[in-house]
């Protein structure tokens, strides 16, 4: 990317806004803003937080610093429903654009962090130097982009609940159709596959 290119300097601007709700710059905060960047050129999203903010979902596969620039630059959110996480462990992030159903997955390439290496010589924090030089490498040295079709389901939808049942064991109710039918029963997946956490108490809901 030319330094002195307009694609350059809101790249800067976008980084700054990243930076604010992230907290610091990091290689992940660049990163995440040029995915960003290609993936909405790429769907046709020009005003992802303005005009084209009901057009456009991202489904992001991993928990990290990236996730937060994607937000940062899209808009998008988990409590909008316009962002959707897959826990899959790769630095991948896919577009959607709703009005028209093109989609786009943008991945990191894994050999773009040794070619940071060679254009940042004289940055001794390996972690500063592939900030930087992420900054000013090319998409295709970045990354991998695949055109895909994504079928969303209405209840992944953005909007009020279609359904809000209750689990017919512990009681507590579950939204937008994640209940699962055990013997003829509504069951919340926690009490039919286990869930994250264990109960301390035998009366599980004392205060």
């Amino acid at each position: 990317m030319d330094v002195h290119s307009e694609n350059y300097f809101a790249l800067e601007r976008l980084l700054d806004e990243s930076v604010r709700m992230h907290g610091h710059l990091c290689p992940g905060q660049v990163l995440g803003v040029r995915m960003s960047m290609l993936g909405l050129k790429n769907v046709g999203i020009e005003d992802p937080k303005g005009k084209d903010r009901k057009n456009l979902i991202v489904i992001v596969e991993l928990d990290r610093c990236a996730t937060d620039a994607v937000q940062s630059v899209t808009g998008c959110s988990l409590g909008h429903r316009t962002m959707k996480f897959r826990d899959y462990g790769k630095m991948a992030v896919t577009f959607v654009n709703l009005s028209t159903g093109k989609a786009t997955r943008v991945i990191a390439r894994e050999d773009s962090r040794e070619k940071a290496k060679d254009i940042c010589p004289d940055i001794d924090n390996a972690y500063a130097a592939q900030a930087e030089a992420y900054k000013v490498m090319t998409d295709h040295d970045l990354f991998t982009v695949m055109d895909v079709r994504v079928v969303l389901k209405p209840e992944d939808m953005p909007g009020r609940p279609l359904r809000r049942v209750q689990c017919s064991r512990c009681g507590e109710y579950v939204q937008d159709m994640r209940e699962m039918i055990v013997d003829g029963k509504v069951v919340c997946r926690p009490c039919s596959e286990g869930g994250y956490y264990s109960f301390l108490h035998e009366d599980r809901y004392a205060e």
